[in-house]
Order: C-alpha cells, then structure tokens, then sequence
C-alpha cells in the first residue's frame, strides 16, 4: 500500500515531449513557479545516490534561480507530518499512513530547494496543490493566471493540480524535465495528459533557454551510432560497444567530442566498461559535479 522503490530512468529530454494541443506561451508577468511536494519523504524512495533525483534537483534550483530573476513568485506544497485521519481519510486507502508514521524530519524540504525569504509554502492535503490551500487566492492577488509546475509525482499530484488549474481557467505548464514519478512510463503518460487535455508541456531549456550544446541519452545513442556505422537502437545499453566495432581512435574522438560540450572524460574511464548505459552514468556524474 506504502509507496514503492522507485528507479532510476533518464528524464525526457525537449525532443522527447509531446506535442500541445493549446498553443500557450508562458510569461514572466503572469507566472508563478510551483515546486510540488520535493520533501525528503518522498525523494527518499529513489534511494540515496539517484541520478534522477540529482538531475530533478539540478533543473528545479535552475529554475527557481530563473524564476527569482524574473521577478516570479515561487510556492512550495509540502504535506505535515501530522495528519489526524479525519485529515488524512481517503489517502489511507491508498497510500497508507505516510508521512504520519515516517521520522518527523522526513517532512522538510530537500535542502537544495530549503524555501527563501518571502518565499510560500502551502500545507499540502491532497493531490491538488489547490484542495484546501490558499493557491488559487494568492495567484489572484498576485494578478497572475499561469503556473508552472514541478517536482514529484507527475502522474499523481503534479497531474491533479494541472487538472484543477484548467477547471478554474488557470494555464498550467508542466515542465517535463523538472517533474519526477514512479517509472519513465507513467512520467511519460501524465506529459501526454497534460499537453493534450489540460495545460502544456515544456522544458526547462525553453522557458530559461537553450540547453542543446549540454549531452544527452539521445546524443549519446546518435553519436554511437555513427561510430559503430549501424543501428544503435538494437544494441542493449549493457552490451559491449567493442563488440560492434568501436576502436580507440573513435573513442579518443568521443572523449575529445565530449570535452567540447563541458563533460571531461579520460580514453580510460569510457573503455574501462564500454557500454551505453555506463557511459551515460559517468556522462552525468561529471556533469553533476561540475
């Protein structure tokens, strides 16, 4: 009933998003930056170490950094640790008790996204950031009528509040790179919701700007492919590259490619364990502790 382990899984990169139905742009002057349930309760069921979380994390500070520049206000939602069960009632049967039977600490904020000065935090009690919070009153005296959303769970509250801004003609933008879930499929079903239902779907590039000459999973696999000269789609992330041909120039020539973009990788650490998926983690590894 509790709230499973969660994988890691690649965030979806701006080619990978759906196509909108509405044909909204986000504005500055009528945005409010939403950063949905990031609380140490539930980022800990990725585990410690999760690329995942590390890469949520990274794009959400970017973003609120953006935001803070724009002169758009940012709430956070964040559900108590105490919560009577008349409080709580139908999430019990669902979620079990949650938060109520965790370490009261599990309750704050990651700390990389600790609130600001004249920052909002809203007690969170259901899915939608709206149900039982003053959202929707702040956004009115705020004169703004757009929300941007992240954080965690896409498919669950992030979808719900997208669903609540709609029904009272507020837009919603779901940033697909700055919302985590339980797995890439059900991340990918709330971004199709979304884009065709209720709000848009956009990444973090396009509202704070390009970030195309950054490496991604899809680089990698094209970039692999043209090495290899075939189909990388059918190699399995865990099989060995050398196997299909890759020899070391071409690998020195990755490594060179590679340091080019702002990720610096020795001809050792590629060719120590030569496959896609190993290469990926140490892509993000660098480019985290950069």
């Amino acid at each position: 009933m509790a709230i499973p382990h969660l994988p890691d899984y690649p965030l979806p990169t701006a080619s990978d998003l759906p196509d909108n139905r509405a044909a909204w742009q986000a504005e500055a002057s009528r945005s409010v930056l939403l950063i949905h349930d990031m609380q140490e309760h539930f980022i800990g069921f990725y585990g410690d170490d999760s690329l995942l979380v590390q890469r949520l994390i990274e794009n959400i500070v970017r973003l609120r950094d953006w935001c803070h520049e724009q002169g758009i206000p940012v709430v956070y939602t964040a559900q108590p640790s105490d919560q009577p069960p008349s409080d709580r009632a139908l999430l019990n049967d669902f979620w079990g008790p949650g938060l109520t039977e965790a370490d009261p600490g599990r309750q704050a904020i990651v700390s990389a996204l600790t609130p600001a000065e004249g920052e909002t935090v809203l007690t969170k009690w259901r899915y939608s950031a709206f149900q039982r919070s003053e959202l929707r009153t702040l956004m009115q005296e705020w004169g703004r009528d757009q929300l941007l959303i992240t954080g965690v769970y896409a498919h669950i509250g992030c979808l719900a509040t997208a669903l609540e801004a709609f029904m009272v003609d507020i837009q919603a933008f779901m940033v697909g790179d700055a919302v985590a879930d339980f797995s890439a499929e059900e991340h990918h079903m709330a971004l199709n919701y979304v884009a065709s239902r209720c709000g848009c779907v956009t990444a973090l590039g396009d509202l704070v700007g390009d970030t195309s000459n950054q490496p991604s999973r899809d680089w990698l696999r094209h970039r692999v492919t043209r090495l290899i000269d075939g189909d990388v789609t059918a190699v399995a992330a865990d099989e060995n590259l050398l196997d299909y041909g890759l020899d070391s120039l071409q690998v020195m020539n990755l490594v060179a490619e590679l340091k080019t973009l702002g990720v610096t990788l020795s001809f050792e650490e590629l060719t120590r364990t030569p496959t896609l998926e190993a290469w990926w983690t140490l892509i993000e590894q660098k480019r985290l502790a950069a």
